[in-house]
């Protein structure tokens, strides 16, 4: 069976830690895979606020998760500070992917890489909008 295999760019645009809590660990004593996905959340909900945005609000439109992949490359424990870095890439006329990395602050050792699919979305009208131009603008650097 083929493996996912993600490719990054070279730079990203945003980056955040994130201390891993003893409820980010499973009973294998290292960070969960599900989990991995919550702290990426964290880190998607501060790259929207850096830009001056919340998830609800990118120039008047929200956002949606469409799809993610994840590709784990080794193990995190309790108390270590992971690095996310995040940029937006493959902008289409609804959405973008959101490409990540996490890392291990103090040794660099890469943890998992990902991307997270997201399409704007108006919750009132219940459907798919334009990805907004001043947000692909400063989203992508």
């Amino acid at each position: 069976m083929p493996r996912i295999q993600i490719d990054l760019p070279e730079q990203f645009t945003f980056s955040t830690e994130i201390t891993l809590y003893i409820g980010h660990i499973n009973y294998g004593g290292h960070l969960d895979n599900a989990l991995l996905l919550a702290l990426v959340s964290e880190a998607r909900l501060r790259f929207f606020k850096s830009l001056g945005y919340s998830e609800l609000d990118v120039e008047g439109v929200s956002i949606i998760v469409a799809d993610a992949a994840v590709q784990y490359k080794s193990e995190a424990f309790h108390g270590e500070v992971m690095v996310v870095d995040m940029i937006a890439a493959d902008f289409g006329s609804k959405g973008c992917d959101l490409l990540w990395r996490m890392t291990n602050k103090e040794t660099r050792r890469e943890v998992a890489r990902g991307k997270t699919g997201i399409l704007f979305f108006d919750y009132l009208a219940r459907k798919v909008m334009p990805v907004p131009e001043n947000f692909r603008r400063r989203a992508s650097g």
